[in-house]
């Protein structure tokens, strides 16, 4: 029997009970519209305020269903037989949206601000990704036309031209006046399909967040199984979790020590199953904890500051005094960053408080020469020789009894000197914590990504324990298409057939396009944007020479750049100049990896190009360029456009200088080839 965890404390054992239980709370009222509005509104208000288990329901959202309840009632008179939901669960956000009005083949989606008098930005963006999340993710909602309808009561009124691209209507403002014309004028256009109405709340609801979405949604009490796709094989989130979750059990039941290595393609879910486990862990007793452990500094800062500012914002709107920096503090511990954690080690002889450690990219990990040279600079302490996987082996080995690590790795990301690759882990485990469980997927020997030494692999082999589940191989970053990783890795590896074959299977799920006009790439991305999501501007710390086109990857973010700078590049508004969607300041892939965008521009530098056919590394230092000739430094700058061809979600667009004649730094035969190369496999350039 195939047993599914929805959390360690309860199993289901058939996917269709997991689906029923997924739909029981996804909205808070559901009926069709003329049992609604012939149902006392004070019944259908208990009814809400039964559902909301929520402790802090205040008078403020009972008095905001009220006005919803009244104006609904009046703006839905003429319908019948159409459905009217509350409170429709949107579990990649971790929100809900106010009502979901089914009426055929248009969706409408409405978010209500009762008593406001202005259609604010954020509000309007806010009802544009609700209806982007179903239009991507709801399987009954692919084929219907989805409104987004933003209803502030008390604003002025304005003339909305409904116009909608494929299936997405442009957003449409309304007051309390002109919400029931506006319905009126949307039921002319509707085609009345009374089953797809009844089957509409019913479909299966398979969202892939951003991983701030997804710690958002994890830290507010949602599993993954909330907000993943469960789907079958060895490429679900789901498996993973589940099993990381037998074995950190089988660990505690013996009182043993384990170790697992969960490997997968770029953007396929490591850091969310790893957020999930951590989450999981911590809540199972009290003398059980987990850390999430990151050397991305980046990503710590990120996804520390996205957890308290919405922290924050739940306080608010519960009406709960609630500081900003008392928010940070509270979400601090569940994230932490990995060097902080080593450096606890050498503080101290004890063990830590966590028994359960995952440390996410793990191959990042420093090597004996990085680890010893800065714990002898730092730390005072000249007889240090150890790496750092061997320093949090070590660490978490002081546990008398059981504690379990889980690394996950991503193959071919190594992009820093002195990390360590997932070589060391398995060296330090063979060499010195022998009796340790080893767990991981075949793919970890397999693929030259991930264990290279032959030796290693063959102890592994021995020694280890295999399982197929503890492999991601989907990307759900490129949630539009799941091939991107492929296509990436073939494009750097000069193969050009299978570069085409696999493009073609792409272009039409997931745009990319090639420019050579810095103009063209902010206009595409302005245009491609929706709602909230995000564009950026990506750029390799080495591509110095881009600073003539507008780009500067020396004052580009980078992982040493301070955290408020950090954060404020990937969660503020296009309204203010230090965000990504400004387009000012660029990121390298120092401060992308691990993260995020919707849509990106990849400019394309002249560190990395071709020249008769073969790829070129070169590094930028005084004022000329000088050839890379050591393998592993071509292997970093490699996998360095490996990350930044593997950020953005929905697509992207790769910028490619013209270059000057009259700059020998800039010559157009620094880039001319890659245009070409990239041009042949079949991607489009755009004027």
């Amino acid at each position: 029997m195939k047993i599914i965890y929805l959390d360690i404390r309860y199993k289901v054992a058939n996917t269709k009970i997991l689906d029923a239980i997924l739909n029981m709370n996804r909205s808070y009222y559901s009926d069709t519209i003329s049992n609604f509005i012939n149902e006392d509104s004070s019944s259908i208000l208990g009814k809400l305020n039964t559902s909301h288990t929520n402790e802090n329901l205040n008078i403020k959202q009972t008095r905001a269903w009220e006005a919803q309840i009244d104006l609904l009632k009046t703006c839905l008179a003429d319908l019948a037989d159409e459905r009217v939901l509350f409170e429709f669960a949107i579990p990649r956000m971790g929100k809900r949206v106010d009502n979901i009005v089914v009426l055929g083949n248009h969706i409408l989606v409405i978010e209500f601000k009762i008593g406001s008098d202005t259609y604010d930005k954020s509000s309007i963006n806010q009802v544009v990704d609700y209806a982007l999340d179903l239009f991507n993710f709801h399987e009954t909602s692919h084929s219907k036309s989805i409104v987004p309808i933003l209803v502030s009561t008390n604003a002025a009124t304005v003339v909305n031209s409904m116009v909608k691209a494929g299936n997405l209507y442009e957003p449409i403002l309304c007051n309390t006046q002109t919400l029931r014309p506006t319905i009126s004028n949307l039921l002319e256009l509707n085609s009345s399909d009374n089953g797809a109405v009844d089957d509409w709340e019913q479909g299966r609801y398979k969202p892939t967040p951003t991983i701030i979405e997804a710690a958002q949604a994890l830290y507010n009490g949602h599993s993954v199984e909330d907000i993943s796709r469960y789907e079958a094989g060895e490429t679900n989130l789901f498996n993973t979790t589940n099993e990381l979750n037998k074995i950190i059990e089988r660990s505690k039941s013996k009182g043993s020590k384990s170790i697992s290595f969960v490997t997968g393609v770029p953007g396929a879910g490591k850091t969310l199953v790893g957020l999930n486990v951590t989450n999981e862990r911590k809540k199972i007793a009290e003398d059980e904890n987990a850390v999430f452990l990151s050397g991305n500094g980046p990503l710590v800062t990120v996804l520390r500051e996205a957890l308290a500012r919405d922290r924050k914002r739940a306080a608010d709107e519960a009406d709960e005094k609630l500081k900003i920096s008392d928010a940070r503090r509270e979400v601090k511990p569940t994230i932490q960053n990995v060097h902080h954690f080593r450096n606890d080690y050498l503080k101290s002889t004890e063990a830590p408080d966590e028994r359960v450690a995952v440390f996410d990219e793990a191959q990042r990990a420093w090597n004996v020469h990085q680890t010893s040279k800065f714990v002898r600079e730092k730390h005072d302490l000249p007889d240090f020789t150890m790496s750092e996987p061997h320093c949090l082996i070590d660490y978490m080995n002081r546990h008398e009894g059981w504690c379990s690590v889980v690394c996950l790795v991503g193959g071919g990301q190594e992009i820093n000197t002195g990390e360590a690759g997932i070589n060391e882990w398995i060296r330090t485990i063979k060499a010195e914590f022998p009796t340790w469980d080893v767990h991981y997927s075949d793919l970890i020997s397999e693929s030259t990504n991930y264990l290279t030494d032959k030796e290693l692999v063959a102890w592994v082999k021995n020694n280890g324990h295999s399982s197929c589940n503890l492999h991601l191989g989907v990307s759900v970053r490129s949630f539009r298409s799941e091939i991107l990783s492929a296509f990436v890795e073939n494009l750097l590896n000069l193969e050009l057939e299978e570069s085409k074959r696999l493009f073609n299977e792409l272009r039409d799920k997931y745009p990319i396009v090639l420019t050579r006009n810095r103009d063209i790439y902010k206009g595409w991305l302005n245009k491609m944007k929706r709602g909230s999501e995000r564009t950026g501007v990506l750029v390799s710390l080495n591509a110095k020479r881009l600073r003539p086109e507008g780009i500067d990857s020396e004052n580009a973010l980078r992982s040493q750049s301070d955290d408020s700078k950090i954060a404020n590049w990937f969660l503020n508004s296009e309204e203010d100049v230090r965000s990504s969607l400004s387009l000012e300041i660029p990121s390298t892939e120092f401060a992308i990896q691990g993260l995020e965008l919707d849509w990106a521009c990849v400019a394309w530098g002249g560190d990395l190009s071709l020249q008769n056919g073969d790829w070129a590394f070169q590094k930028f230092i005084g004022s000329k360029w000088i050839n890379i000739g050591k393998e592993a430094t071509q292997k970093y700058l490699l996998n360095t456009y490996r990350v930044l061809l593997t950020r953005a979600r929905q697509g992207m667009i790769i910028f490619i200088p013209l270059g000057d004649s009259k700059d020998i730094t800039r010559l157009e035969s620094r880039y001319n080839e890659t245009f070409e190369y990239l041009n042949s496999i079949g991607i489009p350039e755009v004027n």
